[in-house]
C-alpha cells in the first residue's frame, strides 16, 4: 500500500492562477475537480487553451463552469503553428467575456520542440495582440529570460498590468527583471522542491501586491504530493509553503494573492449561487 498523502489546508479565498482543466485526469470529470478545490477554498481558476485545438475546449469549459476563466494563446512549444490564421482565430475567441488574458506565450529553450526564431516571432505576435485587446500577457519562460525580456520591451505589451510570468523558474536577478517591467510572478508547486531556493528567494522578494499563486495542473504537483497527477485544490500546499517563507500568515498570502490575481486579470467576484447558466464577465470597472 502506498503512503497515506495529507490533505489540503484550508484557506478560504484562494484562486488557482493557471490550470489545464482539459487534461486528464481532471478533465474526467471537471465538476468533481473544482468541487475538491472548493473544499479547500478555491474559488476560482484560471483555465489555459495553449494550443489552436485546446481553445474551443477552453471556451466550452467557461461556457459550463461560472467560477472558471480562461486565458487563449499558442504554448512556445507550438510557436511553429502560430500564422496569420490562427492569429485571426485567437483575436475572434478572445472576445469572449471569460477570456480574460492571451497567453501562455512565451519561450522554451529547455526543449526546442519549436525552432527558437518559431517561438520568438510567435511571442512577439502575442505581445502586439494582447496590447491591442487591452488583455494582460501569460508567459512561459524557461532557459530564456533574457531573450523573452528584450521581445517584451521591444514589442511592447498594455502599459499597465501587462501580465504575469506562470510557474516562475528564475532567481531572484529574472525576478526583479520581470517586476521592473510590472510583470506579476506567478508560483507554482516547484516553489516547494527541496531544489528549488533561488525560486523561494524570488518568491520572497516579490511584492504582496504582485505574487500570484498556481498549479499548473496536472503537472508539478508540490511537495507532499510529489507523485501524483496535481489538481487546483493543491494550490493550498504552495500557498502554504511560500507563506512560510515569506514569514506570512497563509490566509494572508491566499487573500493577497486572490485580489492579485482578480486586479491582473479584471477578474470579477465569484457570484454566489450561480449555475453553469451564468456568465460573468471581465470587471466592468475596468472596461
Amino acid at each position: 500500500m502506498g503512503r497515506k498523502r495529507p490533505a489540503p489546508p484550508r484557506f478560504p479565498g484562494l484562486i488557482d492562477a493557471h490550470c489545464h482543466l482539459d487534461y486528464p485526469p481532471m478533465a474526467d470529470d471537471v465538476a468533481a475537480t473544482l468541487a475538491a478545490a472548493a473544499a479547500v477554498g478555491v474559488e476560482q481558476v484560471l483555465h489555459i487553451g495553449c494550443t489552436r485545438e485546446s481553445q474551443p475546449r477552453a471556451l466550452a469549459l467557461i461556457d459550463a463552469h461560472p467560477q472558471v476563466f480562461a486565458a487563449i494563446g499558442i504554448h512556445p512549444h507550438e510557436g511553429k503553428t502560430t500564422d496569420d490564421t490562427a492569429l485571426a482565430e485567437l483575436r475572434e475567441r478572445a472576445a469572449h467575456p471569460k477570456v480574460l488574458a492571451i497567453g501562455e506565450t512565451g519561450l522554451d529553450y529547455h526543449y526546442n520542440l519549436s525552432d527558437p526564431p518559431q517561438q520568438r516571432e510567435s511571442m512577439a505576435a502575442h505581445v502586439a495582440l494582447a496590447r491591442q485587446l487591452d488583455l494582460p500577457l501569460v508567459l512561459h519562460i524557461r532557459d530564456a529570460h533574457e531573450q523573452a525580456l528584450a521581445i517584451v520591451q521591444e514589442v511592447g505589451p498594455r502599459e499597465r498590468d501587462p501580465g504575469m510570468v506562470h510557474c516562475f523558474t528564475g532567481g531572484p536577478k529574472e525576478a526583479e527583471a520581470w517586476l521592473a517591467l510590472g510583470f506579476h510572478l506567478s508560483f507554482s508547486g516547484i516553489a516547494t522542491f527541496p531544489s528549488a531556493q533561488d525560486i523561494r528567494e524570488a518568491a520572497c522578494l516579490t511584492p504582496d501586491d504582485r505574487i500570484l499563486l498556481e498549479t499548473d495542473a496536472p503537472y508539478l504537483a508540490p511537495v507532499p504530493m510529489r507523485g501524483t497527477k496535481n489538481q487546483p485544490a493543491f494550490v493550498a500546499f504552495t500557498c502554504a509553503q511560500l507563506a512560510q517563507a515569506r514569514q506570512q500568515d497563509p490566509l494572508t498570502l491566499a487573500t493577497k494573492a486572490a485580489a492579485n490575481t482578480r486586479a491582473l486579470l479584471r477578474m470579477p467576484l465569484p457570484e454566489a449561487g450561480a449555475g453553469p447558466g451564468s456568465l460573468p464577465t471581465r470587471d466592468p470597472a475596468h472596461t
